[in-house]
């Protein structure tokens, strides 16, 4: 995939969202249009947003990838008021109690500490593979919403990059996108950075954390997702492998790759 074949939706209230149709898949054709979104969070929309989504592009399902306490404390954004649509809140983390006065104490801060510490080759694949270990529940339904909208379907988390870069990857790997045009799709939010570090800058519950970090902290190397991948085959034998270690079927899997891939 060329990165400026990027299928970008530019709307007022977001810097990151991406339609994933046209994106190709092994043995012709390619992923259907309108049927797999992502984004950065979904907070700031507009009135004339929301009309682009929901009347033209017709959103039926939105999954929020947030953990607990960034939905407390930042909300779930202006798309909870329209009831056509259907919300799966699917956190990434591991539950936990956060109590008020643990605001601006996010689940991946104490990770993000580890960032500092070269432990590993590469420390935002380790981060993926710890989503896949710690939420398989969680990524699971996020595949199984997809296989079922109706509509389009929204992955979303706070960038649109890490946690939502995890289960595009997955979705995209199962329906026969190459690795090559994955990690072309997840590179591609670096060319956005600048404006989703400015929308995350401005809510509390994030900026003490993006303190005096370099934009180069942030960057989606494509070979991040290469390893990801290959990780996932090199422990489960292929992505639908690790799907069926989560009790999927061959009936589940082919009904996801039939819904992204057939007109």
């Amino acid at each position: 995939m060329d990165l400026v074949s990027i299928a970008w939706i530019d709307l007022d209230g977001l810097a990151n969202m991406r339609d994933l149709g046209g994106t190709p898949v092994a043995g012709g054709g390619a992923i259907q249009p309108g049927r797999l979104l992502r984004s950065d969070n979904l907070q700031d929309l507009t009135p004339g947003d929301i009309d682009e989504l929901v009347d033209r592009r017709a959103l039926t399902d939105i999954i929020d990838l947030r953990s607990d306490v960034e939905v407390h404390f930042t909300g779930p954004g202006p798309l909870a008021e329209v009831s056509s649509l259907t919300h799966h809140h699917l956190s990434l983390f591991k539950s936990r109690e956060v109590a008020v006065e643990d605001a601006l104490v996010l689940p991946w801060r104490e990770d993000d500490q580890r960032k500092r510490e070269p432990q590993v080759e590469d420390h935002w694949m380790d981060h993926y593979l710890g989503y896949l270990r710690e939420r398989p529940d969680s990524i699971s339904q996020a595949l199984r919403v997809i296989a079922g909208a109706e509509g389009a379907a929204v992955v979303h988390c706070a960038a649109g990059k890490d946690r939502t870069g995890t289960v595009i990857a997955l979705a995209l790997s199962l329906a026969g996108v190459s690795d090559e045009d994955i990690a072309a799709d997840y590179a591609a939010t670096s060319q956005r950075l600048p404006r989703i570090l400015e929308r995350l800058s401005a809510v509390p519950a994030y900026a003490e954390n993006l303190q005096g970090r370099p934009l180069s902290d942030h960057e989606t190397d494509p070979q991040t997702m290469v390893r990801l991948l290959a990780a996932v085959r090199e422990t489960s034998g292929s992505v639908a492998d690790w799907l069926r270690d989560q009790g999927w079927t061959d009936e589940d899997l082919e009904q996801l790759r039939r819904r992204l891939t057939q007109p």
